[in-house]
Protein backbone atom coordinates (compact mmCIF):
# COMPACT_ATOMS: atom_id res chain seq x y z
CA UNK A 1 0.00 0.00 0.00
CA UNK A 2 1.36 3.35 -0.91
CA UNK A 3 1.47 5.84 1.77
CA UNK A 4 1.65 10.00 1.21
CA UNK A 5 5.12 12.18 2.02
CA UNK A 6 6.17 11.76 5.46
CA UNK A 7 6.66 14.27 7.80
CA UNK A 8 10.20 14.38 9.39
CA UNK A 9 10.53 14.76 13.18
CA UNK A 10 12.07 17.56 14.95
CA UNK A 11 15.33 15.70 16.14
CA UNK A 12 15.46 14.39 12.48
CA UNK A 13 14.97 18.19 11.24
CA UNK A 14 17.47 19.36 14.05
CA UNK A 15 20.45 17.10 12.89
CA UNK A 16 19.87 18.37 9.07
CA UNK A 17 19.99 21.90 10.21
CA UNK A 18 22.98 21.13 12.26
CA UNK A 19 24.44 19.19 9.57
CA UNK A 20 23.83 22.24 7.33
CA UNK A 21 25.30 24.76 9.82
CA UNK A 22 28.66 23.31 10.19
CA UNK A 23 29.19 22.69 6.81
CA UNK A 24 29.76 26.76 6.72
CA UNK A 25 31.84 26.87 9.57
CA UNK A 26 33.46 30.78 8.90
CA UNK A 27 29.90 32.15 8.77
CA UNK A 28 28.92 30.51 11.82
CA UNK A 29 31.82 32.01 14.03
CA UNK A 30 31.01 35.21 12.34
CA UNK A 31 27.48 35.51 13.72
CA UNK A 32 28.26 34.41 17.11
CA UNK A 33 31.09 36.75 17.30
CA UNK A 34 28.52 39.06 16.11
CA UNK A 35 26.06 38.77 18.10
CA UNK A 36 28.07 39.01 21.39
CA UNK A 37 29.30 42.34 20.24
CA UNK A 38 26.15 43.45 19.68
CA UNK A 39 24.63 42.28 22.95
CA UNK A 40 27.98 43.91 25.12
CA UNK A 41 27.76 47.40 22.82
CA UNK A 42 23.97 47.23 24.14
CA UNK A 43 24.28 46.38 28.36
CA UNK A 44 27.79 48.84 27.98
CA UNK A 45 25.34 52.44 28.24
CA UNK A 46 23.06 51.06 30.68
CA UNK A 47 25.86 50.33 33.08
CA UNK A 48 27.24 53.95 32.27
CA UNK A 49 24.11 55.47 33.39
CA UNK A 50 24.11 54.05 36.44
CA UNK A 51 27.65 54.66 37.51
CA UNK A 52 27.03 58.42 36.19
CA UNK A 53 23.96 58.39 38.50
CA UNK A 54 26.30 57.21 41.72
CA UNK A 55 28.36 60.08 40.14
CA UNK A 56 25.78 62.81 40.41
CA UNK A 57 25.19 61.53 43.44
CA UNK A 58 28.16 62.18 44.70
CA UNK A 59 28.94 65.56 43.38
CA UNK A 60 31.52 64.37 41.16
CA UNK A 61 33.05 66.90 38.42
CA UNK A 62 31.63 67.58 35.24
CA UNK A 63 35.20 66.13 34.15
CA UNK A 64 34.95 62.66 35.44
CA UNK A 65 31.24 62.28 33.77
CA UNK A 66 32.46 62.98 29.90
CA UNK A 67 34.32 59.54 29.38
CA UNK A 68 31.13 57.94 30.61
CA UNK A 69 29.48 59.80 28.24
CA UNK A 70 31.88 59.08 25.57
CA UNK A 71 31.76 55.44 26.28
CA UNK A 72 28.14 54.80 25.79
CA UNK A 73 28.43 57.56 22.80
CA UNK A 74 30.69 54.40 20.78
CA UNK A 75 29.19 51.61 22.70
CA UNK A 76 25.82 52.82 21.00
CA UNK A 77 27.51 53.63 17.81
CA UNK A 78 29.34 50.01 17.42
CA UNK A 79 25.78 48.21 18.38
CA UNK A 80 23.94 50.13 15.74
CA UNK A 81 26.94 48.64 13.37
CA UNK A 82 27.30 45.07 14.42
CA UNK A 83 23.56 45.00 15.24
CA UNK A 84 23.19 45.73 10.76
CA UNK A 85 25.62 43.08 10.15
CA UNK A 86 24.15 40.78 12.84
CA UNK A 87 21.48 40.75 10.93
CA UNK A 88 22.87 40.06 7.89
CA UNK A 89 24.76 37.38 8.51
CA UNK A 90 21.99 35.51 10.80
CA UNK A 91 19.84 36.25 7.69
CA UNK A 92 22.67 35.03 5.32
CA UNK A 93 23.76 31.88 6.74
CA UNK A 94 19.46 30.94 7.47
CA UNK A 95 19.21 31.96 4.04
CA UNK A 96 22.16 29.50 2.70
CA UNK A 97 20.92 26.56 4.75
CA UNK A 98 17.21 26.67 3.63
CA UNK A 99 18.60 26.91 -0.06
CA UNK A 100 20.36 24.19 0.20
CA UNK A 101 17.24 21.96 1.91
CA UNK A 102 15.39 23.42 -0.71
CA UNK A 103 17.89 22.27 -3.32
CA UNK A 104 17.42 18.72 -1.65
CA UNK A 105 13.90 18.86 -1.48
CA UNK A 106 13.46 19.10 -5.10
CA UNK A 107 15.97 16.70 -6.38
CA UNK A 108 14.67 14.29 -4.16
CA UNK A 109 10.79 15.58 -5.38
CA UNK A 110 11.99 14.98 -9.23
CA UNK A 111 13.22 11.19 -8.17
CA UNK A 112 10.00 9.92 -6.16
CA UNK A 113 8.37 7.16 -7.66
CA UNK A 114 5.06 8.14 -9.03
CA UNK A 115 3.13 6.19 -6.93
CA UNK A 116 4.29 8.17 -4.35
CA UNK A 117 3.59 11.49 -5.84
CA UNK A 118 -0.12 10.33 -7.15
CA UNK A 119 -0.65 9.25 -3.26
CA UNK A 120 0.48 12.75 -1.61
CA UNK A 121 -0.60 14.58 -4.53
CA UNK A 122 0.84 16.95 -7.06
CA UNK A 123 -0.58 20.00 -4.31
CA UNK A 124 1.13 17.91 -1.62
CA UNK A 125 4.62 18.37 -2.82
CA UNK A 126 4.30 22.10 -4.53
CA UNK A 127 2.90 23.44 -1.33
CA UNK A 128 6.00 21.46 0.79
CA UNK A 129 8.39 22.59 -2.02
CA UNK A 130 7.01 26.33 -2.44
CA UNK A 131 4.86 27.26 -0.06
CA UNK A 132 6.38 25.81 2.97
CA UNK A 133 9.54 27.29 1.65
CA UNK A 134 8.11 30.50 1.37
CA UNK A 135 7.10 30.45 5.21
CA UNK A 136 10.47 29.37 5.94
CA UNK A 137 12.44 32.26 4.31
CA UNK A 138 10.28 34.44 5.95
CA UNK A 139 11.02 33.30 9.23
CA UNK A 140 14.76 33.60 8.56
CA UNK A 141 15.51 36.80 6.89
CA UNK A 142 13.09 38.43 9.41
CA UNK A 143 12.17 36.33 12.57
CA UNK A 144 15.39 34.39 13.09
CA UNK A 145 17.80 37.85 13.13
CA UNK A 146 15.70 39.00 15.96
CA UNK A 147 15.33 36.31 17.96
CA UNK A 148 18.74 35.48 17.61
CA UNK A 149 20.27 39.01 18.75
CA UNK A 150 17.35 38.97 21.22
CA UNK A 151 18.24 35.78 22.93
CA UNK A 152 22.37 37.02 22.95
CA UNK A 153 21.15 40.33 24.60
CA UNK A 154 19.17 38.72 27.10
CA UNK A 155 22.01 36.38 27.90
CA UNK A 156 24.82 39.13 28.23
CA UNK A 157 21.98 41.52 29.99
CA UNK A 158 21.35 38.29 32.99
CA UNK A 159 24.88 38.19 33.38
CA UNK A 160 24.91 41.86 33.48
CA UNK A 161 21.99 41.83 36.16
CA UNK A 162 24.13 39.55 38.17
CA UNK A 163 27.54 41.14 38.15
CA UNK A 164 26.06 44.26 39.70
CA UNK A 165 25.21 42.17 42.37
CA UNK A 166 23.83 38.32 42.63
CA UNK A 167 20.58 39.50 44.73
CA UNK A 168 19.46 41.78 41.97
CA UNK A 169 20.36 38.84 39.38
CA UNK A 170 17.85 36.49 41.48
CA UNK A 171 15.02 39.43 41.28
CA UNK A 172 15.30 39.42 37.92
CA UNK A 173 15.27 35.57 37.63
CA UNK A 174 12.05 35.47 39.46
CA UNK A 175 10.32 36.25 36.23
CA UNK A 176 11.98 33.14 34.32
CA UNK A 177 9.11 30.83 35.87
CA UNK A 178 6.33 33.03 34.75
CA UNK A 179 7.71 33.41 31.18
CA UNK A 180 8.85 29.19 31.43
CA UNK A 181 4.99 28.56 32.63
CA UNK A 182 3.80 30.62 29.49
CA UNK A 183 5.38 28.93 26.95
CA UNK A 184 4.22 25.58 28.71
CA UNK A 185 0.81 26.34 28.46
CA UNK A 186 1.50 27.83 24.70
CA UNK A 187 3.77 25.83 23.04
CA UNK A 188 1.67 22.01 23.32
CA UNK A 189 -1.76 24.05 22.11
CA UNK A 190 -0.10 25.69 19.22
CA UNK A 191 2.06 23.45 17.53
CA UNK A 192 -1.03 20.77 16.67
CA UNK A 193 -2.30 24.05 15.33
CA UNK A 194 0.39 25.04 13.47
CA UNK A 195 1.34 22.08 11.99
CA UNK A 196 -2.66 21.29 10.95
CA UNK A 197 -2.52 25.00 9.48
CA UNK A 198 0.74 23.76 6.90
CA UNK A 199 -1.69 20.67 6.45
CA UNK A 200 -4.78 22.54 5.65
CA UNK A 201 -2.86 24.80 3.02
CA UNK A 202 -1.66 21.96 1.41
CA UNK A 203 -5.01 20.05 0.94
CA UNK A 204 -6.05 23.66 -0.44
CA UNK A 205 -3.12 23.88 -2.92
CA UNK A 206 -3.86 20.36 -4.43
CA UNK A 207 -7.79 21.41 -4.57
CA UNK A 208 -6.58 24.63 -6.79
CA UNK A 209 -4.11 22.30 -8.91
CA UNK A 210 -6.85 19.62 -9.30
CA UNK A 211 -9.19 21.88 -10.76
CA UNK A 212 -7.02 24.22 -12.92
CA UNK A 213 -4.91 20.27 -14.31
CA UNK A 214 -8.60 19.24 -14.91
CA UNK A 215 -10.15 22.70 -16.59
CA UNK A 216 -11.37 21.18 -19.48
CA UNK A 217 -13.09 18.31 -17.60
CA UNK A 218 -14.98 20.76 -14.90
CA UNK A 219 -16.14 22.98 -17.31
CA UNK A 220 -17.18 19.92 -19.87
CA UNK A 221 -19.26 18.11 -17.30
CA UNK A 222 -20.76 21.16 -15.61
CA UNK A 223 -18.95 20.77 -12.35
CA UNK A 224 -17.31 24.31 -11.50
CA UNK A 225 -19.64 24.73 -8.49
CA UNK A 226 -18.50 21.82 -7.09
CA UNK A 227 -14.88 23.08 -7.42
CA UNK A 228 -15.57 26.10 -5.78
CA UNK A 229 -17.49 24.93 -3.17
CA UNK A 230 -14.22 22.21 -2.47
CA UNK A 231 -11.51 25.49 -2.81
CA UNK A 232 -13.65 27.07 -0.76
CA UNK A 233 -14.04 24.89 1.96
CA UNK A 234 -9.98 24.21 2.14
CA UNK A 235 -9.82 27.87 2.12
CA UNK A 236 -12.50 28.29 5.14
CA UNK A 237 -10.88 25.56 6.76
CA UNK A 238 -7.19 27.23 6.37
CA UNK A 239 -8.62 30.27 7.76
CA UNK A 240 -10.49 29.15 10.99
CA UNK A 241 -6.88 27.60 11.99
CA UNK A 242 -5.33 30.85 11.17
CA UNK A 243 -7.64 32.13 13.43
CA UNK A 244 -7.14 29.64 16.04
CA UNK A 245 -3.16 30.44 15.89
CA UNK A 246 -4.23 34.51 16.52
CA UNK A 247 -6.21 33.44 19.14
CA UNK A 248 -4.03 31.42 21.09
CA UNK A 249 -1.33 33.99 20.85
CA UNK A 250 -3.18 36.76 22.47
CA UNK A 251 -3.60 35.18 25.28
CA UNK A 252 0.37 34.32 25.14
CA UNK A 253 0.63 37.91 25.17
CA UNK A 254 -1.15 38.45 28.63
CA UNK A 255 0.58 35.77 30.36
CA UNK A 256 3.80 37.55 29.06
CA UNK A 257 3.07 40.66 30.59
CA UNK A 258 2.58 39.34 33.86
CA UNK A 259 5.89 37.94 33.90
CA UNK A 260 7.59 41.24 32.76
CA UNK A 261 5.58 42.79 35.73
CA UNK A 262 6.54 39.93 38.45
CA UNK A 263 10.34 40.59 37.09
CA UNK A 264 10.37 44.38 37.62
CA UNK A 265 8.42 44.46 40.42
CA UNK A 266 11.10 42.25 42.36
CA UNK A 267 14.43 43.98 41.10
CA UNK A 268 13.07 47.65 42.59
CA UNK A 269 11.42 45.87 45.52
CA UNK A 270 14.85 44.38 46.55
CA UNK A 271 16.38 47.17 44.87
CA UNK A 272 14.93 49.58 47.70
CA UNK A 273 15.74 47.34 50.47
CA UNK A 274 19.17 47.05 49.38
CA UNK A 275 19.92 50.62 49.28
CA UNK A 276 18.18 51.26 52.56
CA UNK A 277 20.56 48.89 53.97
CA UNK A 278 23.41 50.81 52.31
CA UNK A 279 24.36 46.81 50.56
CA UNK A 280 24.52 49.09 47.11
CA UNK A 281 24.33 52.34 45.34
CA UNK A 282 21.07 53.79 43.45
CA UNK A 283 22.81 53.06 40.13
CA UNK A 284 23.00 49.93 40.34
CA UNK A 285 19.50 49.14 41.01
CA UNK A 286 18.47 51.97 38.61
CA UNK A 287 21.13 50.34 36.19
CA UNK A 288 19.49 46.52 37.04
CA UNK A 289 15.89 48.12 36.37
CA UNK A 290 16.52 49.08 33.29
CA UNK A 291 18.76 46.47 31.90
CA UNK A 292 15.30 43.94 32.90
CA UNK A 293 13.26 47.05 31.06
CA UNK A 294 14.92 46.63 27.81
CA UNK A 295 14.55 42.80 27.85
CA UNK A 296 10.83 43.38 28.04
CA UNK A 297 11.58 43.88 23.93
CA UNK A 298 14.16 41.08 23.38
CA UNK A 299 11.79 38.23 25.54
CA UNK A 300 8.74 39.62 23.97
CA UNK A 301 10.18 39.03 20.52
CA UNK A 302 11.13 35.76 21.49
CA UNK A 303 8.37 35.01 22.56
CA UNK A 304 6.01 36.58 20.54
CA UNK A 305 7.98 35.26 17.68
CA UNK A 306 7.01 31.18 18.47
CA UNK A 307 4.01 31.47 16.21
CA UNK A 308 6.48 32.32 13.21
CA UNK A 309 8.84 30.13 14.31
CA UNK A 310 6.54 26.68 15.15
CA UNK A 311 4.94 27.91 11.37
CA UNK A 312 8.35 27.80 9.92
CA UNK A 313 8.97 24.79 12.29
CA UNK A 314 6.23 22.65 11.01
CA UNK A 315 6.93 24.05 7.26
CA UNK A 316 10.89 22.53 7.55
CA UNK A 317 9.51 19.49 9.03
CA UNK A 318 7.64 18.87 5.92
CA UNK A 319 10.75 19.62 3.33
CA UNK A 320 12.56 17.63 5.58
CA UNK A 321 10.13 14.85 5.29
CA UNK A 322 10.23 15.25 1.47
CA UNK A 323 14.46 14.35 2.17
CA UNK A 324 13.53 11.39 3.70
CA UNK A 325 10.70 9.87 1.67
CA UNK A 326 11.03 6.33 0.34
CA UNK A 327 8.29 3.88 -1.41
CA UNK A 328 6.22 2.28 1.25
CA UNK A 329 4.44 -0.74 -0.07
CA UNK A 330 3.33 -3.95 0.83
CA UNK A 331 5.15 -6.52 -0.92
CA UNK A 332 6.27 -10.06 -0.44
CA UNK A 333 9.22 -12.42 -0.85
CA UNK A 334 8.50 -12.48 -4.97
CA UNK A 335 8.88 -8.21 -4.86
CA UNK A 336 11.91 -7.14 -6.82
CA UNK A 337 13.65 -3.69 -7.41
CA UNK A 338 12.06 -1.51 -9.99
CA UNK A 339 14.22 -2.24 -13.04
CA UNK A 340 17.35 -4.72 -12.62
CA UNK A 341 20.41 -4.45 -14.75
CA UNK A 342 20.50 -7.65 -16.69
CA UNK A 343 22.11 -8.51 -19.76
CA UNK A 344 18.88 -8.37 -21.76
CA UNK A 345 19.30 -6.94 -25.33
CA UNK A 346 16.19 -4.85 -24.54
CA UNK A 347 13.28 -4.39 -21.44
CA UNK A 348 12.10 -7.67 -20.21
CA UNK A 349 8.64 -7.81 -18.22
CA UNK A 350 8.30 -10.96 -15.96
CA UNK A 351 5.07 -11.89 -14.22
CA UNK A 352 4.42 -8.21 -13.21
CA UNK A 353 1.97 -7.83 -10.95
CA UNK A 354 0.99 -3.92 -9.75
CA UNK A 355 -1.56 -1.95 -7.85
CA UNK A 356 -1.35 1.73 -6.83
CA UNK A 357 -3.61 0.34 -3.67
CA UNK A 358 -3.48 -3.15 -2.62
CA UNK A 359 -6.95 -4.13 -2.93
CA UNK A 360 -7.05 -2.78 -7.00
CA UNK A 361 -4.58 -4.39 -9.65
CA UNK A 362 -3.75 -2.58 -12.44
CA UNK A 363 -1.30 -5.05 -14.11
CA UNK A 364 -1.89 -9.17 -13.31
CA UNK A 365 0.80 -11.76 -14.68
CA UNK A 366 2.61 -9.74 -17.36
CA UNK A 367 4.93 -11.05 -19.55
CA UNK A 368 6.68 -8.10 -22.09
CA UNK A 369 9.65 -8.23 -24.15
CA UNK A 370 11.03 -5.54 -26.17
CA UNK A 371 13.63 -6.59 -28.56
CA UNK A 372 16.66 -4.46 -29.07
CA UNK A 373 15.84 -2.03 -31.64
CA UNK A 374 12.62 -2.74 -32.57
CA UNK A 375 9.39 -0.84 -31.63
CA UNK A 376 6.09 -1.77 -29.09
CA UNK A 377 3.33 -0.44 -29.20
CA UNK A 378 0.32 -0.96 -26.26
CA UNK A 379 -2.75 -0.48 -27.01
CA UNK A 380 -5.62 -0.57 -24.54
CA UNK A 381 -8.90 1.35 -22.56
CA UNK A 382 -8.03 4.37 -19.90
CA UNK A 383 -7.34 1.87 -16.99
CA UNK A 384 -6.13 -1.00 -18.90
CA UNK A 385 -2.38 -0.55 -17.68
CA UNK A 386 -0.53 0.82 -20.68
CA UNK A 387 1.36 4.22 -18.67
CA UNK A 388 1.56 1.99 -16.03
CA UNK A 389 4.11 -0.46 -17.98
CA UNK A 390 5.81 2.65 -19.40
CA UNK A 391 6.64 3.35 -15.70
CA UNK A 392 8.10 0.21 -14.59
CA UNK A 393 10.36 0.06 -17.73
CA UNK A 394 12.08 4.11 -17.03
CA UNK A 395 11.90 3.21 -13.12
CA UNK A 396 9.32 5.54 -12.04
CA UNK A 397 7.22 3.07 -10.63
CA UNK A 398 8.11 -0.12 -8.57
CA UNK A 399 6.81 -3.69 -9.34
CA UNK A 400 4.43 -5.44 -6.68
CA UNK A 401 5.87 -8.67 -7.72
CA UNK A 402 7.71 -10.07 -10.44
CA UNK A 403 10.19 -8.38 -12.58
CA UNK A 404 11.62 -5.94 -14.87
CA UNK A 405 15.16 -6.18 -16.56
CA UNK A 406 16.64 -3.84 -18.82
CA UNK A 407 20.13 -3.72 -20.88
CA UNK A 408 23.57 -3.03 -18.51
CA UNK A 409 23.51 0.90 -18.34
CA UNK A 410 21.00 1.58 -20.50
CA UNK A 411 19.61 4.89 -20.62
CA UNK A 412 15.92 4.89 -20.93
CA UNK A 413 14.59 8.66 -21.73
CA UNK A 414 10.28 9.20 -21.49
CA UNK A 415 8.53 11.84 -23.37
CA UNK A 416 5.03 12.17 -22.37
CA UNK A 417 1.24 13.79 -23.22
CA UNK A 418 2.45 16.60 -20.75
CA UNK A 419 5.58 17.98 -21.91
CA UNK A 420 6.24 21.20 -20.13
CA UNK A 421 8.49 24.18 -21.72
CA UNK A 422 11.10 25.40 -19.72
CA UNK A 423 11.09 29.61 -19.11
CA UNK A 424 14.26 31.12 -20.81
CA UNK A 425 16.45 30.40 -24.48
CA UNK A 426 15.16 27.73 -26.46
CA UNK A 427 19.03 26.50 -26.34
CA UNK A 428 18.95 26.46 -22.82
CA UNK A 429 15.60 24.65 -22.93
CA UNK A 430 16.75 21.89 -25.51
CA UNK A 431 20.19 21.26 -23.82
CA UNK A 432 18.26 20.34 -20.45
CA UNK A 433 18.92 16.66 -22.34
CA UNK A 434 22.29 17.16 -23.81
CA UNK A 435 24.32 20.34 -21.54
CA UNK A 436 27.33 20.08 -23.47
CA UNK A 437 25.27 19.76 -27.09
CA UNK A 438 26.43 22.66 -29.33
CA UNK A 439 24.25 24.92 -31.64
CA UNK A 440 25.03 22.64 -34.74
CA UNK A 441 24.00 19.48 -32.50
CA UNK A 442 20.75 21.25 -31.64
CA UNK A 443 19.80 22.42 -35.14
CA UNK A 444 20.49 18.38 -36.34
CA UNK A 445 17.65 17.42 -33.62
CA UNK A 446 15.65 20.08 -34.55
CA UNK A 447 15.83 19.19 -38.00
CA UNK A 448 15.07 15.40 -37.38
CA UNK A 449 11.79 16.34 -35.60
CA UNK A 450 11.06 18.51 -38.44
CA UNK A 451 11.60 21.95 -36.18
CA UNK A 452 14.71 23.67 -37.23
CA UNK A 453 12.50 25.38 -39.94
CA UNK A 454 10.08 27.37 -37.42
CA UNK A 455 12.59 27.92 -34.97
CA UNK A 456 15.17 29.76 -37.32
CA UNK A 457 11.56 32.13 -38.75
CA UNK A 458 11.47 32.72 -34.30
CA UNK A 459 12.40 36.15 -33.64
CA UNK A 460 15.72 35.45 -31.89
CA UNK A 461 16.06 32.41 -34.12
CA UNK A 462 17.10 29.06 -31.31
CA UNK A 463 18.13 32.43 -28.68
CA UNK A 464 14.11 32.72 -28.52
CA UNK A 465 12.72 33.24 -24.95
CA UNK A 466 9.96 30.40 -24.50
CA UNK A 467 8.03 29.64 -21.60
CA UNK A 468 6.26 31.53 -19.12
CA UNK A 469 6.87 35.74 -19.98
CA UNK A 470 8.40 34.91 -23.34
CA UNK A 471 7.30 33.62 -26.91
CA UNK A 472 4.10 30.78 -26.41
CA UNK A 473 5.02 27.80 -28.44
CA UNK A 474 1.75 25.53 -29.01
CA UNK A 475 1.11 22.26 -28.27
CA UNK A 476 2.36 20.81 -31.45
CA UNK A 477 5.50 22.88 -31.16
CA UNK A 478 6.20 22.04 -27.82
CA UNK A 479 6.13 18.25 -28.45
CA UNK A 480 8.70 19.07 -30.91
CA UNK A 481 10.85 19.99 -28.61
CA UNK A 482 10.69 17.16 -26.55
CA UNK A 483 11.53 15.16 -29.45
CA UNK A 484 14.35 17.26 -30.38
CA UNK A 485 15.53 16.73 -26.45
CA UNK A 486 15.29 13.32 -26.54
CA UNK A 487 17.66 12.76 -29.98
CA UNK A 488 20.19 15.05 -27.81
CA UNK A 489 20.25 12.94 -24.90
CA UNK A 490 20.47 9.59 -27.33
CA UNK A 491 18.97 7.11 -25.06
CA UNK A 492 19.39 3.47 -25.85
CA UNK A 493 15.36 2.88 -24.89
CA UNK A 494 13.14 5.81 -25.83
CA UNK A 495 9.29 5.75 -24.17
CA UNK A 496 6.30 7.25 -26.00
CA UNK A 497 3.52 7.67 -23.44
CA UNK A 498 1.10 9.34 -25.92
CA UNK A 499 3.49 12.02 -26.63
CA UNK A 500 1.70 13.44 -29.50
CA UNK A 501 -1.88 13.02 -27.99
CA UNK A 502 -2.39 16.64 -27.69
CA UNK A 503 -1.91 17.58 -31.33
CA UNK A 504 -4.63 18.89 -33.72
CA UNK A 505 -6.31 16.04 -36.66
CA UNK A 506 -3.87 18.28 -39.20
CA UNK A 507 -0.72 18.59 -37.25
CA UNK A 508 -1.00 14.46 -35.49
CA UNK A 509 0.57 12.65 -38.84
CA UNK A 510 3.54 15.52 -38.72
CA UNK A 511 3.87 14.69 -35.07
CA UNK A 512 3.96 11.06 -36.10
CA UNK A 513 6.32 11.22 -38.15
CA UNK A 514 8.76 13.22 -36.14
CA UNK A 515 8.31 10.52 -33.38
CA UNK A 516 9.42 8.06 -35.78
CA UNK A 517 12.40 9.48 -36.64
CA UNK A 518 13.66 10.69 -33.13
CA UNK A 519 13.30 7.25 -32.54
CA UNK A 520 14.19 5.50 -35.33
CA UNK A 521 16.76 2.77 -34.42
CA UNK A 522 16.77 2.41 -31.16
CA UNK A 523 14.81 0.29 -28.47
CA UNK A 524 10.89 2.07 -28.23
CA UNK A 525 7.66 1.99 -26.20
CA UNK A 526 4.65 3.47 -27.66
CA UNK A 527 1.49 4.39 -25.83
CA UNK A 528 -0.52 4.52 -28.72
CA UNK A 529 -3.20 6.95 -28.66
CA UNK A 530 -4.21 6.52 -32.42
CA UNK A 531 -4.58 3.19 -34.18
CA UNK A 532 -2.09 4.87 -36.79
CA UNK A 533 0.43 4.66 -33.96
CA UNK A 534 0.15 0.43 -33.41
CA UNK A 535 0.15 -0.43 -36.76
CA UNK A 536 3.55 1.55 -37.79
CA UNK A 537 4.89 -0.53 -34.82
CA UNK A 538 6.68 -3.77 -35.02
CA UNK A 539 4.90 -5.34 -32.44
CA UNK A 540 1.63 -4.30 -30.90
CA UNK A 541 0.55 -5.88 -27.24
CA UNK A 542 -3.09 -5.69 -26.86
CA UNK A 543 -3.92 -4.76 -22.68
CA UNK A 544 -7.34 -5.27 -21.04
CA UNK A 545 -8.05 -5.09 -17.83
CA UNK A 546 -3.92 -5.60 -16.96
CA UNK A 547 -3.79 -8.55 -19.31
CA UNK A 548 -1.96 -8.84 -22.20
CA UNK A 549 -4.51 -10.09 -24.33
CA UNK A 550 -3.10 -10.23 -27.71
CA UNK A 551 0.87 -9.77 -28.62
CA UNK A 552 2.33 -9.87 -32.17
CA UNK A 553 3.09 -7.84 -35.71
CA UNK A 554 0.19 -5.57 -36.10
CA UNK A 555 -0.92 -7.01 -39.60
CA UNK A 556 -0.87 -10.41 -38.58
CA UNK A 557 -3.10 -9.76 -35.16
CA UNK A 558 -5.49 -8.19 -38.01
CA UNK A 559 -5.64 -10.90 -39.78
CA UNK A 560 -6.69 -13.20 -37.17
CA UNK A 561 -9.50 -11.04 -36.14
CA UNK A 562 -9.07 -9.90 -32.37
CA UNK A 563 -9.33 -7.22 -30.44
CA UNK A 564 -6.91 -4.80 -32.98
CA UNK A 565 -9.38 -6.23 -35.87
CA UNK A 566 -12.21 -5.41 -34.18
CA UNK A 567 -10.50 -1.43 -33.73
CA UNK A 568 -9.17 -2.01 -37.19
CA UNK A 569 -12.98 -2.58 -38.63
CA UNK A 570 -14.47 -0.09 -36.20
CA UNK A 571 -12.53 2.94 -36.50
CA UNK A 572 -11.41 2.65 -40.52
CA UNK A 573 -8.39 3.02 -42.39
CA UNK A 574 -5.13 4.64 -40.87
CA UNK A 575 -5.23 8.65 -40.94
CA UNK A 576 -8.77 8.46 -40.19
CA UNK A 577 -9.67 11.56 -37.74
CA UNK A 578 -11.97 8.80 -35.57
CA UNK A 579 -8.57 6.86 -34.80
CA UNK A 580 -8.38 9.68 -32.08
CA UNK A 581 -10.54 7.66 -29.97
CA UNK A 582 -9.79 4.69 -30.75
CA UNK A 583 -6.95 3.90 -27.89
CA UNK A 584 -7.47 7.27 -26.01
CA UNK A 585 -6.38 7.32 -22.35
CA UNK A 586 -6.08 10.69 -20.58
CA UNK A 587 -5.95 9.25 -17.29
CA UNK A 588 -2.86 7.18 -15.02
CA UNK A 589 -3.75 3.78 -15.94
Amino acid sequence: MVTALRVADRPETTRRLLRSIRSRPALTIAVVLLCVVTAVCAVVPVLALGILIDRVSSHATAGSLIPLAILAACAAAVGGLAAGATMYSVARLGADVIADLRAEAVEAALHLPRDIIEAAGRGDVLSRVNNDVTVINRAVTTVVPTVVTAAALTVVSVIAMAGLDWRLGLAGASAIPFYAAALRWYVPRSAPVYAAERAAAAERAQAIVESASSRDTVLAYGLQERELERIESASARTRDLAISVFTLFTRLVGRVNRAEFVGLTAILGIGFWLVSADAITVGATTAAALLFHRLFNPIGMILYSSAELQLAGAGLTRLVGVLTAAPARDTDAEATTSVTPGTATGPVLRDIHFGYASDRPVLRGVDLDIPRGRRLALVGASGAGKSTIAGLIDGTLTATRGEVVTPARARVFTVSQEVHVFAGPLIDDLRLAAPAATRAEAFEALAVVGADGWVRALPAGIDTVVGEGGFRLGDARAQQVALARLVLADPEIAILDEATAEADSDQAADLDRAALAATDGRTTLVIAHRLSQALSADVVAVLSEGVVVEHGPPDVLIAAGGELARLWAAFGTPGSTQQHSAVSSTSTD
